[in-house]
């Protein structure tokens, strides 16, 4: 969860951060609000893969002391014309438990989540529509596209799978 693709959520929709000036400043505040340790890399150019929908940020601005990737100089919250070829992407340290602390989940502005469409492995997972990371409706990524996930049989040792995937307990 501490690598990917950068994508925000705006309006009730996701989308990614077109890489224009992107660099390690915009990358350390994005690792800091996923409670995700120390910028390593702010790869450019789709390192993770392209994302879909709309482009919301382009030319970043981060210092990198901002606790919020909201909070940085950009060009407004809008679709911006810059191509998925150019979505930016952040790795971070990572943490172990209890070693970050996270930007609070009562914080107001938009969600925002790594999404490693490269990496092979476990599907990629992320909750939606709620304050904070830890809480909202699944959602998982396959074949290309985020989809829901049917609560038939769905019980409390599944969410407790979600939660430790998510690194959220």
């Amino acid at each position: 969860r501490c690598a990917g693709r950068v994508e925000v959520q705006h309006s009730g929709h996701w989308g990614t951060v077109c890489d224009d000036d992107w660099g390690l400043p915009d990358a350390a505040v994005v690792c800091r609000q996923l409670g995700c340790g120390v910028a390593l890399a702010a790869p450019s150019g789709a390192w993770f893969g392209e994302g879909m929908g709309p482009i919301w940020l382009n030319g970043l601005r981060c210092r990198g002391t901002e606790e919020r990737l909201a909070l940085c100089r950009h060009r407004g919250w809008r679709p911006h014309v810059c191509a998925h070829e150019e979505d930016a992407s952040a790795v971070c340290s990572g943490c172990a438990r209890g070693q970050c602390a996270l930007v609070p989940p009562w914080v107001p502005g938009p969600a925002l989540a790594l999404t490693p469409a490269s990496l092979a492995g476990a599907p990629i997972v992320r909750l939606v529509g709620a304050a904070g990371r830890c809480a909202g409706r699944l959602e998982i990524f396959h074949s290309g596209h985020w989809g829901t996930v049917c609560d038939d049989l769905w019980g409390l040792p599944d969410a407790a799978v979600v939660c430790r995937q998510l690194g959220c307990g």
